[in-house]
């Protein structure tokens, strides 16, 4: 793959390593760096005139994470490389994305635009909070799901340590309205039936307040989904309830795995059997825990490079036999 770069950010380096390793391409040579008051320079140490370039750096915060990434596609494109893919295993700000109260910003499509005009010629993400961001983007995006990768998990690390009664009555578990259809693609692909946690936000804190669980939960095993986990707050309150209906079991599957503020203290003190997670976000040694586990996607996403460096369609990812190839045990 002579025509292909591959450039690498700060934000998620491990990730940009295992990409480059699957995919076989040595990562391109850069300068990336702070001056002395904060402000970054990058530099590409070699020509990358005419080439396919792919620049890795998801968007989770600090904001200087975006900005990091703007600068490598601005330099990128003053290099005149052929075409800019701007790999963002998360979209950070994604979660602001319609106009829910007065006077306040739809900042995951101003990010969308900052991208654009930086010089991205194309975006590839996983996972993002709502599917219809991609509108937001006025150049091809191509949103990879995880659902084939803990598909995978589940049949695997989950279901094999169930006994035979327990597998029997295992349920998908949504935590709210917005992630049904989630829960019902793995459910459907796993022949589970699936639950919902029907919950409200208290006005005074804006903290989420679990009130029921719509669907048969009471001596099941339940595996909460989600995209993303921030405070932790939704699932310690979805895990509780789940464990007074009476749940005998409780799995969460998140793909991002922010974890900010009080998210760790709340997960330590809630009545989880494992938290599975993806490497789209890194976790560092002080928020690791032995109940947490991580999914590599980095061959997820180097197929993905692949094929579209090669022209070829990223929808045979969505495929069942192309997850027997992105399969691997979690950390």
């Amino acid at each position: 793959m002579k025509n292909l770069k591959l450039i690498i950010g700060r934000a998620n380096p491990q990730l940009g390593l295992d990409i480059s390793r699957h995919l076989g391409v040595e990562p391109c040579k850069t300068t990336l760096k702070n001056f002395n008051d904060g402000e970054i320079r990058f530099k590409i140490e070699e020509n990358i005139r005419g080439t396919d370039v792919f620049i890795v750096q998801p968007t989770f915060p600090p904001a200087e994470n975006i900005l990091e990434l703007l600068i490598m596609i601005d330099a990128v494109r003053r290099a005149s490389s052929k075409r800019i893919t701007a790999v963002i295993p998360y979209y950070g700000y994604a979660r602001q994305d319609r106009k829910d109260e007065p006077r306040v910003s739809i900042s995951s499509k101003l990010v969308a635009n900052i991208i654009t005009s930086a010089g991205a010629d194309r975006i590839l993400t996983m996972d993002l909070h709502a599917p219809q961001i991609q509108g937001f983007f006025d150049i091809p995006t191509d949103q990879l799901v995880s659902t084939l990768l803990f598909k995978r998990y589940i049949e695997h690390e989950i279901l094999s340590d169930l006994d035979e009664e327990e597998r029997k009555n295992v349920v998908i578990v949504s935590p709210d309205i917005g992630g049904v259809k989630r829960a019902e693609g793995i459910a459907k692909r796993l022949d589970l039936k699936i639950a919902i946690v029907y919950k409200r936000r208290k006005k005074d804190t804006n903290q989420p307040e679990a009130l029921k669980v719509v669907g048969d939960i009471s001596g099941k095993v339940a595996i909460l989904l989600d995209d993303i986990i921030d405070t932790a707050g939704t699932m310690q309150e979805a895990c509780k309830l789940l464990k007074r209906e009476g749940a005998r079991k409780v799995y969460i599957c998140a793909t991002h795995p922010l974890l900010s503020g009080p998210a760790l203290e709340r997960l330590d003190n809630t009545p989880i059997d494992r938290l599975t997670v993806t490497d789209t976000i890194p976790l560092p040694e002080e928020k690791r825990r032995d109940y947490i586990k991580i999914i590599p996607t980095g061959s997820f996403f180097a197929m993905a490079i692949h094929n579209l460096h090669f022209e070829k369609s990223v929808a045979i990812l969505l495929d069942e036999k192309a997850s027997l190839e992105l399969w691997e045990k979690p950390n």
